[in-house]
């Protein structure tokens, strides 16, 4: 007996130290393990060093850098190429990185209209995005509007600082792009970093879609559809436009996985619920909405009427599912029902302008999207 107790306490001292041996990709980084050391190179892409390679950073010459006449007086490595114009009509790459790893950051600042720009993210060698939305609008800003964000995936900061950290690994190849819709040239300030590691066979990869209705048709607007695959949806954004009096924000949101049909898996109780706020997102002191931006969601966003142009109430809300990520095995589909009050206690089908962006990861190949709705489709009106 004591030599069965020996043996079984020596396996579980060597089981301990091989799990305390486990290699450290530098993937899952966070505050309990920022000490750990590994073989994860870090790499950053920008206007000054476009391949992201070691030692080639801010050596545009002055002739060359979109900058090289402000820094005439310093020379090469003082600021000569920090942002990259995008023609209209034109798509340009921010970032082609080969082999294995993930982006980890993204930082940006564009001009123009951000609905007009439209950011796209490929994995590996898909000729279809990933990630297909109008860049306001990934970052939160569908309006167009600064408006400050403060969470954890995404953050907006002054005086136009778009922030990602969603995690996107890839395995061979990661490509993104941005379009510029828009009559004029804009330009773009931006820095990638990602880390150059194995990434692990469980790991997914990350999606992202942009779907607008304008107005609603049945009083229900659909932020996904079609999603094939297994994976787990992370969060929602939605941009909405109330064009009706009173409150507007009883419909439920609902998620429909794994061959439902009629009636979904999981139906929340109302739209502000769903966002994590309650009664109206209503300070009860002042009878006015409150904005609010907390780590996992928000109403961050109010835009008022003003008597003039803007004439109708609109909103900008996220909810982030981290600590709580919807799971599906074989499919998924998402809705929001467009529902307010009317007299009498009765609820009043609306038809509200609801543009959504919806981030999931899965596996891959995912099902085609949906074709990117026209300029004139995307714009704010």
């Amino acid at each position: 007996m004591k030599k069965i107790l020996a043996f079984l306490i020596c396996l579980i001292t060597i089981q301990s130290n091989l799990v305390g041996q486990e290699k450290f990709n530098g993937l899952e980084v966070n505050m309990g393990n920022l000490y750990r050391l590994s073989n994860a190179k870090t790499r950053s892409i920008s206007p000054e060093n476009p391949t992201g390679e070691p030692g080639k950073g801010a050596m545009a010459k002055l002739e060359e850098g979109v900058h090289g006449h402000q820094a005439r007086e310093l020379g090469v490595g003082w600021k000569v190429n920090p942002f990259e114009w995008i023609e209209a009509g034109e798509t340009h790459t921010l970032a082609e990185i080969e082999g294995s790893g993930a982006i980890q950051h993204i930082w940006m600042t564009p001009t123009g209209d951000c609905r007009f720009t439209i950011l796209r993210i490929y994995w590996d060698d898909e000729k279809e995005p990933s990630v297909e939305v109008p860049v306001g609008d990934f970052f939160g800003m569908g309006w167009g509007e600064y408006a400050h964000l403060n969470s954890l995936p995404i953050q907006v900061n002054p005086g136009s600082s778009f922030n990602s950290f969603w995690v996107m690994p890839f395995r061979r190849k990661c490509r993104i792009t941005m379009e510029n819709l828009g009559a004029e040239r804009m330009n773009v300030f931006y820095q990638i970093t990602y880390t150059e590691t194995e990434v692990p066979d469980d790991a997914a990869y990350f999606h992202a879609q942009f779907r607008r209705s304008n107005p609603t048709e049945g009083s229900l607007h659909t932020l996904v559809d079609g999603i094939k695959g297994k994976g787990h949806f992370v969060g929602t954004y939605m941009a909405w436009q109330v064009n009706n009096r009173g409150w507007w924000g009883e419909g439920e949101v609902k998620f429909y996985m794994d061959g439902d049909k009629e009636f979904p898996t999981i139906a929340g109780t109302g739209t502000e619920d769903y966002f994590l706020g309650s009664y109206n997102f209503e300070n009860k002191k002042t009878k006015q909405y409150e904005e609010y931006t907390t780590p996992y969601a928000g109403m961050h966003q109010v835009i008022r009427p003003d008597g003039l142009y803007d004439s109708q109430q609109r909103f900008g809300m996220y909810r982030w599912h981290i600590q709580d990520p919807i799971r599906f095995e074989k499919d998924l589909k998402v809705t929001v029902q467009d529902l307010g009050w009317r007299s009498d206690h009765r609820y009043l089908p609306q038809k509200s302008d609801i543009s959504s962006v919806v981030y999931w990861y899965q596996t891959e190949p995912h099902a085609p999207f949906p074709k990117l709705p026209s300029k004139n489709d995307l714009e704010v009106n």
